[in-house]
This record gives C-alpha cells, structure tokens and sequence, in this order.
C-alpha cells in the first residue's frame, strides 16, 4: 500500500487535473493521477456496487467487505465517511444526485490530509461528469442510430411506391420530401467514416434533413442516398444539393450521381439513374454527373405482347412464397452479400431464396444473361394488363419481341457510342466480357489484355453508355438486352410495319 503523500498547491492540482480532462482523459487515467498525487489506491463503484475503474494495487475484497457502508452512500443515507479497515484508511464519497449514487473509494496506509480529501472530491465530481458525459453520448449515439434506421425504413417504402406507408412510418412528424410532388435522387460517394458525419451535420430536429433525406446505403459502405424534393417551396435555407456539389468540389475523394426529377412514387426508377449517373461520375474529371440516358429496354418493347411474355416466363414462381420472389427482385440487381445486408438475412437465407426461384424456373441464375432476362420479366410485371385489354395475345418467345422495331430503335442509339471507329475495342471488350459472364480474368484471355486494362475498358464504356457496369447488375441487364437485340435484328431483319401488323389489337383479338 503506498504511503501518504504531500499534497502541493490546491490551485496546481486543480490545474493539472483539469488539463488531463481536457485532453479527453479518461476516468481510469483520472483516477491512476489520483492515487498518484495522494498516496493511495483508489476505485469508482458504480451501479450494483461493482468496481468500474480502480488503480493498479487497490484491494477489491475492501469492496466486498464494507458493502454495507458503500450501500449506505448509493441510496443517499450518507454522502461521505472514513473508516478503518484493518491498519488502512478507507474514505468514501458519493457523487451525483440519480440513486444508486457512483462511490469513491479510497485506499491509504495513514489519513489523507484535508487537501488529499479534498483533491479526491473534486476528482470524485470529475468522474462523475466524465460518466454523464458517456451516457448522453451513448444516448445521442441511440438516437442516431434510430433516427438512420427511420430514415432507411421511409426509403425504403419509396422505393417500393408506397407514399402512404413512408407517410405513416414517420408517426406523424412527416419530412418535407414526403409532401414533394416531384423528387431527385443524389448518390454521393464518400469515405465510408464519412457518411456518419455528414448525416450528423445536416440532421434537423426531427431526425430528417429538411427537403430530402441522408440514407446510409447497408449494401454499399462508400454511398450516401440523398432524394431531394425538387419543390422550391420545400427547400427552405438548407438547399441539400448545393451543399452535396459543394462537398464533391471541395474533396477529391468524393463523386455524385444526379437522377432526373421524377414523381415520389417513382424513387425507385430515380435511385437506378442516380446509381448510373455515379459510374460516369466517378470517371469523369469533375465527378459530378448527371443521369442522361435512354428509357430501359422494359418501357419500349410493345406492351402487350411483352407482358404476356412475361407473365408466361414468371408464372412458375406464383407456387413460391413472396418472399422469395422479393429476394430474387434484388438479387439480379445487387450481389447476393449486398441483398443479406439490405434485407437484413444471413447469405445462407438468401442463397436458400436463390436456390428455391431456380428449381421453380429451371434457370441458373449464376448465368448474366439469365439475371438480365429475369430481369426484364421482373420490370414488366408492373404493366398490368388495363381494362381494355381483357384479351390477351398469346405470350411470343423472347426471341421475336428482340426482333420488334421498338427494341431495334432503343439498342441502335445505345450502343451507338461503342461503334465509332476510335471505341471499336470497348466494344469487343464489352462483348467478350458479357461471352465470359462478366469474368474480368477469362475476358482478359479472351481478348489478349491485362485484368487492369479490361476493367479500364469497362469504365470507359460505363461513362459512354451512362451505365454502372462495375457495381449493380442494371446497367449489364441494358448492355446485354442492347447487344441481344442487335445480334437478332441481325440475324432475322424485319420490316417494321410488319411487327406494327403483328402486335395490333386486332390481330391479338383474333
């Protein structure tokens, strides 16, 4: 046990004692300084009288031996006493106002003199603080937490066009972004410890960020989600936008994809320009980019022909439960680790989802082509038949609707960036990439590159196209439709005014 000491100047001690605080000392360096400076070995106890910090050579079985009198300053019968302990001197303080009180204890071969009893207060009511501190940190961190929670929950509800859920997910205390009719998505692309700062600095009261939203992407580390109400009468003082341009200007680390502003209950189509709007931007000198590309290949082939084809392409999978045809939704668009994340499942659950869809369609979703056609399925489900079309064409094969004079028009423009004579080896990079099921290592044989150079490629075709290659399937979907349809327009060249006859209404009638 170390014997007393002289204690110095109070003022010095204060000082010093203060410095260590405010060079975000530690309770346990506190308290070490302590029995330094007085001679004795020291512990805080806290709630259910169990020593929280003590010093090197303090004797815990004390603790357990004066129980009784530690319980009597917890509960506030007493706030401080000394007593013997054998040939030691023990005294005992208590500290704050909640019950049970946090004690301290100290241990010294003789008395402590009125300074040394009086530096073990003010270090006492240090400690404390230090804790409340923590506490009110580890509350803030709570509510954090809840709040990005929230936040994922309301996008998560527009990405699937349900406004009225997103609306009744925030209980009342509605953000301004769920009034807007219009909205744009930014993706922002950051240092992954980045992204908690950022939602921190522009958090409002409410937990939100004025006119749009900050979300953590779970399947992404490095992306910040922002939809943006596109409502000047929304944007108020904080005008998110100019604030994420301003960020990509002033860090080199950062790149931001741009959406079109489109209607809320359309976030989904928003966030997959945004996600292709980045792929240029992080290929582009100023990372700043916004979404120009053409309509998927979905939204142009004939409506009625293709939603009967799709409807007799998905059809084994109405013996599946829903969640498996949820799952399947993601996973030819996000890598199946990413899927896990965003729907908060094991891999394993997410593989067992992946391996029930296949078994029903007879499909290998391992296979780029069959994502990409998958895919396409998936996106025309939504055109469901209106009231006028209570007679259905019978569904044709995939084959021939690649063959239809819309489908021919979308993926001539599309691929027309890869043709010029100074791209043609994008393009049979691209090609043999697709040949190699987006391999980057069996592509570089194939073609007689390095790995490097092939991915070189494949960011140069991402900025021409406006396509992310790179990260989510969405993009190789368009690139494998486009080339499909090229290679079938190739192969059986038709006269457009014979698909028009084709496909008209009366002809599906009959």
């Amino acid at each position: 046990m170390s014997a007393a000491v002289e204690v110095p100047g109070h003022a010095e001690d204060l000082d010093e004692l203060l410095r260590l605080v405010r060079r975000h000392g530690s309770p346990a360096e506190v308290l070490t300084w302590l029995g330094r400076r007085i001679g004795a070995d020291v512990a805080w106890i806290g709630c259910g009288e169990t020593i929280e910090v003590a010093t090197a050579g303090f004797p815990r079985r004390l603790a357990r031996e004066l129980r009784d009198q530690v319980a009597r300053l917890a509960d506030g019968r007493l706030a401080a006493a000394t007593t013997q302990a054998g040939e030691l001197e023990v005294h005992l303080e208590a500290f704050g106002t909640r019950e049970p009180r946090p004690v301290l204890m100290t241990v010294s071969a003789s008395p402590l003199s009125r300074d040394a009893v009086t530096l073990a207060s003010q270090a006492g009511g240090l400690v404390e603080l230090l804790g409340r501190a923590s506490e009110s940190a580890d509350s803030s961190r709570g509510y954090e937490h809840k709040a990005r929670q929230m936040r994922f929950a309301v996008f998560t509800a527009l990405l699937a066009g349900d406004v009225t859920m997103a609306r009744r997910m925030t209980t009342g205390d509605v953000p301004p972004l769920l009034n807007a009719e219009r909205v744009r998505v930014h993706l922002l692309h950051c240092p992954p410890g980045d992204r908690d700062q950022l939602t921190r600095t522009y958090l409002d009261s409410s937990g939100y960020h004025g006119p749009g939203l900050m979300v953590h992407c779970p399947a992404f580390k490095e992306q910040l989600i922002c939809p943006i109400a596109e409502d000047p009468e929304l944007g108020g003082r904080f005008r998110q936008g100019e604030v994420l341009r301003r960020l990509v200007q002033e860090n080199p680390g950062y790149a931001l994809g741009v959406s079109r502003p489109h209607p809320l209950a359309a976030t989904a189509e928003a966030y997959g320009e945004a996600v292709h709007a980045l792929a240029v931007a992080r290929n582009s000198p100023d990372r700043l980019a916004a979404y120009r590309g053409r309509p998927s290949l979905a939204h142009v082939l004939p409506r009625r022909p293709a939603v009967a084809w799709a409807g007799a392409f998905l059809e084994p999978l109405h013996t599946v439960p829903k969640p498996t045809v949820d799952v399947i939704r993601m996973v030819v668009t996000f890598p199946r680790a990413a899927v896990a994340r965003l729907l908060h499942l094991s891999r394993t659950t997410v593989t067992a989802h992946c391996r029930r869809a296949e078994e029903a369609l007879g499909i290998d979703l391992g296979e780029v082509r069959t994502r990409a056609t998958l895919d396409l399925a998936l996106a025309l489900t939504p055109l469901l038949p209106g009231p006028a079309d209570t007679v259905q064409p019978v569904a044709p094969p995939l084959g021939e609707l690649l063959c239809t004079a819309p489908a021919t028009a979308w993926a001539e423009p599309f691929l027309r960036p890869l043709h010029d004579t100074q791209h043609r080896d994008l393009l049979l990079t691209v090609e043999a990439w697709i040949d190699a099921n987006t391999d980057a290592q069996r592509t570089a044989a194939r073609v007689g590159l390095s790995r490097n150079t092939v991915r070189a490629h494949l960011r140069a075709a991402e900025r021409l196209l406006n396509r992310d290659l790179l990260t989510t399937g969405s993009g190789i979907h368009d690139l494998v439709h486009a080339l499909r349809v090229a290679a079938a327009h190739r192969a059986h060249p038709t006269d457009e005014s014979d698909h028009r006859a084709r496909w008209s209404p009366s002809h599906a009638a009959s």
